[in-house]
């Protein structure tokens, strides 16, 4: 099972892609500087592990306009899916995703999936993170 976590703030998106049976990181990075004139998307494949027990990462950063973060989502969906440096072949190998929330005021202190109930519960701690 592969779980995509992102984090949106307001102008960047940060993400990794887990493989929950192989317990690894396959990729990480960071979109930022989203809506402005330049910003940047960085890109992390972890291609291995080396006999040290580091990991190999394949690096890529690109200085580029991200006008909102439906660009920045799709820069990093194409860029996992990429035939040459991504690593899974579809995003239908995507199980899951998970979205860290600022606040959840009382209500929440742990993992929930969203449903009706907790879109409202959140809506209710908006003024604790605006944002």
């Amino acid at each position: 099972m592969k779980i995509l976590v992102i984090n949106c703030g307001s102008s960047s998106l940060k993400y990794q892609l887990f493989d929950m049976d192989e317990n690894t990181l396959l990729a990480k990075g960071i979109c930022d500087k989203i809506g402005n004139d330049l910003g940047g998307f960085k890109y992390v494949a972890i291609k291995g592990i080396d006999a040290d027990g580091k990991e190999i990462e394949a690096k890529e950063f690109e200085e580029l306009h991200i006008a909102d973060h439906s660009v920045a989502i799709d820069l990093v969906l194409n860029k996992l899916v990429n035939k040459d440096t991504g690593v899974i072949s579809d995003i239908k190998e995507i199980s899951a995703v998970g979205h860290r929330v600022l606040h959840g005021g009382e209500k929440f202190n742990g993992s929930v999936l969203v449903n009706e109930k907790v879109k409202e519960a959140i809506k209710e701690c908006f003024d604790l993170g605006p944002l």
